[in-house]
């Protein structure tokens, strides 16, 4: 019995220190549920992302909000209307001629993916 009490107290005085910081390392519930969820908020974003390829520059751009600001200050400037169409809606060549404006007018543009094919 004396053997298990001379054992016993160097164990659970180890656990007494070693729990405490166990627990402090762990991440809180509300912690990793915000962190899930910010996940998920993103992984929703990069799907919804489209990506247009640019013909005469060969290269794809990632529509985003910033590229579709960029692209409503195009169609305000060229139009000189309020009502601004669908990138998608366009004409080809009002395609590129966007593309031209936009490789004229760079706001060092991260989300532009030279393809590695044509370089």
């Amino acid at each position: 019995m004396q053997k298990i009490v001379r054992y016993l107290g160097p164990f659970v005085l180890g656990a007494a220190l070693v729990v405490p910081m166990a627990l402090a390392a762990s991440p809180r519930v509300q912690d990793r549920d915000r962190d899930r969820k910010e996940d998920k908020r993103e992984e929703h974003n990069e799907r919804k992302a489209q990506r247009y390829y640019d013909r005469e520059h060969k290269d794809y751009h990632v529509w985003n909000q910033r590229e579709n600001e960029n692209y409503e200050r195009w169609e305000r400037e060229q139009r000189h209307e309020q009502v601004v169409r669908p990138y998608a809606r366009l004409k080809r060549r009002e395609q590129s001629e966007y593309w031209k404006w936009r490789h004229e007018h760079p706001d060092n543009d991260h989300d532009r993916d030279h393809d590695r094919d044509h370089r």
